[in-house]
C-alpha cells in the first residue's frame, strides 16, 4: 500500500511574513511540492496568523489540484473558516499562543463534549475530520467515540528520543496505529520527521500518510523544495 506524503508549507509563510512582503509565496511552494511528489498539502491557520493567513487558505482552496489538509484549533472561528472553504480534510490540533510549534497531541478524551459538535458539523459539510493525538489507547478510544475517520499520531516525542527510549515510543506508535485501524480509523502520523528518522514510522504498515513540513522547508534552502520532497518520497517508499 502506497504511503502518502503531505507537505506542510507553514514556514514558507513564516519567511514571507518576516519581511512583510509577498514572497516567498506559500501557494507557489504548495504547487511545486505537488508537482514533485506531495500527495497533499497541509497548512495550519493559527489564531495569531503567525504564518499562514486567511488569504493563503483562500488561494490554496482555489488553486490546489491535490487535497488540502487544514490544521485548526477547536474554536468557533476556525470551525467557521473550515465550513466556508470546505477543505478536503481538517485536522484538529491543540494550540497555545506562546508555543513555538505544536507541543503534543490533542486530549480528545477530555475535550469530547467540545469536539463532538465540531466533528459532526465538519462531517456534514463533507470535510474529512482528523484528530492530532498522542499514541495512546485512551486517545484512540476517544477518537472512536467521536466517530472521526482519521487520527494523526504525534511523532514529536519519538523524534526527540534515541536508543531504548525511542524504540519504546516507536512501539507505542505501532500499537496505537494497529488499535485505530482495528476500529476502522485511518492512521496518519507526523511531527519532527526527517530523512534520518522517517523510515521506522513509514514502515508501520497501518500508517497511510505522513505529514512533514519544517524539515522539508529547511532542506529546501540547500537543495530546493522539489529535491527535498523527492528525497523524502524516496525514503518513505524504501521503508515501505
Amino acid at each position: 500500500m502506497t504511503l502518502r506524503l503531505g507537505v506542510n508549507i507553514d514556514h514558507v509563510a513564516t519567511v514571507r511574513n518576516a519581511r512583510g512582503v509577498g514572497y516567498p509565496d506559500p501557494v507557489r511552494a504548495a504547487l511545486l511540492a505537488a508537482e514533485t511528489g506531495a500527495d497533499g498539502i497541509t497548512a495550519h491557520l493559527r489564531e495569531d496568523r503567525r504564518h499562514i493567513t486567511d488569504a493563503d487558505i483562500a488561494a490554496l482552496s482555489e488553486q490546489l489540484t491535490v487535497p488540502l489538509n487544514l490544521e485548526m484549533a477547536a474554536t468557533d472561528e476556525m470551525l467557521a473558516i473550515a465550513l466556508r472553504h470546505r477543505p478536503h480534510a481538517a485536522c484538529i490540533v491543540p494550540e497555545k499562543r506562546e508555543e513555538l510549534t505544536t507541543e503534543g497531541g490533542l486530549d480528545a478524551h477530555a475535550l469530547h463534549n467540545r469536539l463532538a459538535p465540531m466533528v459532526a458539523e465538519l462531517g456534514a459539510a463533507r470535510v474529512r475530520v482528523s484528530l492530532f493525538i498522542e499514541p495512546s489507547a485512551v486517545q484512540v478510544a476517544a477518537a472512536v467515540r467521536l466517530g472521526v475517520p482519521v487520527v494523526e499520531l504525534h511523532t514529536g516525542r519519538y523524534a526527540e528520543l534515541d536508543g531504548a527510549a525511542r524504540a519504546a515510543e516507536l512501539r507505542r506508535l505501532a500499537d496505537a496505529a494497529a488499535l485505530a485501524t482495528k476500529n476502522g480509523i485511518e492512521v496518519h502520523a507526523g511531527h519532527g520527521l526527517t530523512y534520518d528518522n522517517v523510515a521506522p514510522i513509514a514502515a508501520i504498515p497501518q500508517v497511510r500518510e505522513l505529514n512533514i513540513g519544517h524539515f522539508l522547508i529547511g532542506e529546501a534552502l540547500f537543495v530546493g523544495l522539489g529535491e527535498a520532497v523527492r528525497r523524502m518520497r524516496d525514503a518513505m517508499d524504501a521503508a515501505r
